[in-house]
């Protein structure tokens, strides 16, 4: 991360000096001082700055003016004015020009550093924002959010068919996201102006199954008043996704079979075969391939709706991915609910980041929705993440060598160590007494106990007799 850097702007030395050695409390900044604001003007012009701090009565330049030049440079400088000589119609014109604030000469260090430390912050923050909106437009595939190489490979697969009229089989766990990429191929294809029909193959109760997808003539069956089309029918020119493929009964397969080879049905109770043109999408959780070995999914189906296959990655596989998503689910359902959150703490992200996510994307979302209702911040922290969350995060095999184990990995066993430390450390310190212990770690008291039985803690073992 690169060092914020400060220009300060002043005719006079001592207090160049003073705002100097005041400002580099701050810790890791460049504080570059200039007494000549033409010369300031013209450092503006040809470097870049995190925060400028500027006297406002200065000699052939004065500092509104400097201010006017500095937000036509970058409109996102923060500028913070300095004078001796207060008056209202020039803080009034700094304000409009955008100063963010304007402090009066002499000034305490600390209110200095105070005011300095909340700009830069607030700038860095807008930085990372607005390289996350960036990040979100880059990787964004209608609704599948995504940067990491195997959601890339995924893109580039709806993209090369795209043109294409194939059938397709979308593989990947329940929450990864498969009638997302359904939708992205309906909306890319020469279909997309007519009908995208969702089915959930093990919703539908077995005994309606065939009249659901094929229809039905009147008197078909009792009950059967009148003619029914089926989803079959109802999709012709258009996309049936078929959601839990494997679900389906191995009597429906057959016939299902017969009209993806044929493109014809015939409703229940007719005689009369019907042409549909529909493309088929099938989406599944199940290991289809074991399936047919246990002889509960057709293998002649199987290679039918198999003639190209995507795999959808957990998200626990995706790296930042998560990252990119949880924003953007906060982005959504923040206007959705009129709460005015921009995202999530830091420590609260690291929690999203190390927990493994079993549910996957539905999960995630689930528990943005979850922070978005219970904060009252203007951030989601981690004292509104669910207990399991927190717990599990940095859940992860300890101890044996490294070597081998990827990036992800490797962190997940160094936050775990530094997890159970911290534990035992708050609970050495405050012998055994576990509220004062999540008192001082900011942490409900429910989730410190969960955290102490993560990591085989016993408030006992720290008690002293």
């Amino acid at each position: 991360m690169k060092r914020p850097r400060i220009l300060v702007v002043d005719d006079e030395e001592g207090m160049r000096e003073v705002c100097s050695d005041t400002l580099e409390q701050l810790g890791d900044v460049e504080v570059v001082t200039e007494g000549d604001p033409l010369r300031a003007k013209t450092l503006l012009d040809e470097q870049s700055f995190d925060l400028m701090v500027t006297d406002i009565r200065m000699p052939g330049l004065s500092g509104v003016e400097l201010l006017r030049h500095a937000r036509e440079r970058d409109p996102d400088l923060p500028v913070l004015m300095l004078t001796g000589f207060p008056s209202v119609e020039t803080a009034v014109e700094s304000m409009k020009l955008g100063a963010v604030d304007y402090v009066t000469k002499p000034f305490l260090p600390d209110e200095l550093v105070a005011n300095a430390r909340r700009f830069l912050e607030a700038r860095r923050l807008k930085e990372e924002n607005e390289l996350l909106r960036r990040q979100q437009r880059r990787g964004r595939f209608d609704e599948l959010v995504g940067e990491s190489e195997p959601m890339q490979r995924v893109f580039d697969v709806i993209e090369r068919i795209s043109g294409t009229d194939v059938d397709v089989l979308v593989r990947g766990e329940t929450g990864t996201g498969k009638e997302l990429v359904a939708r992205a191929l309906h909306q890319r294809s020469q279909r997309k102006d007519k009908r995208f029909v969702p089915v959930d193959c093990g919703a539908i109760p077995e005994n309606l199954l065939e009249s659901e997808f094929f229809g039905y003539e009147r008197g078909a069956f009792t009950g059967a008043n009148s003619r029914s089309i089926g989803l079959l029918e109802f999709a012709d020119e258009g996309t049936l996704f078929l959601d839990e493929l494997g679900e389906l009964p191995i009597l429906l397969q057959a016939k299902l079979l017969r009209t993806l080879q044929e493109r014809k049905i015939r409703r229940l109770g007719g005689k009369q075969e019907i042409s549909v043109d529909v493309r088929v999408v099938a989406a599944t959780a199940q290991d289809l391939e074991k399936a047919v070995k246990e002889g509960t999914f057709r293998q002649d189906l199987y290679f039918r709706v198999d003639v190209v296959q995507i795999h959808l990655p957990p998200l626990r596989e995706r790296g930042d991915d998560v990252r990119l998503l949880a924003q953007h689910f906060v982005e959504r359902h923040a206007r959705e609910m009129g709460k005015d959150v921009k995202g999530f703490t830091p420590e609260a992200m690291e929690v999203l980041l190390h927990y493994r996510w079993p549910g996957n994307v539905r999960e995630l979302q689930n528990v943005v929705r979850r922070g978005l209702a219970m904060t009252r911040d203007d951030e989601i922290g981690v004292d509104v993440l669910p207990d399991r969350l927190v717990t599990t995060s940095g859940d992860r095999p300890r101890g044996g060598s490294r070597k081998g184990l990827g990036f992800f990995e490797q962190r997940a066993q160094r936050v775990a160590a530094f997890e159970r430390e911290f534990l035992a450390s708050l609970l050495r310190s405050h012998k055994g007494d576990v509220a004062s212990a999540a008192k001082e770690a900011q942490v409900p008291r429910g989730t410190y106990y969960r955290l102490m039985k993560n990591h085989g803690l016993k408030a006992s073992d720290f008690r002293t007799g």
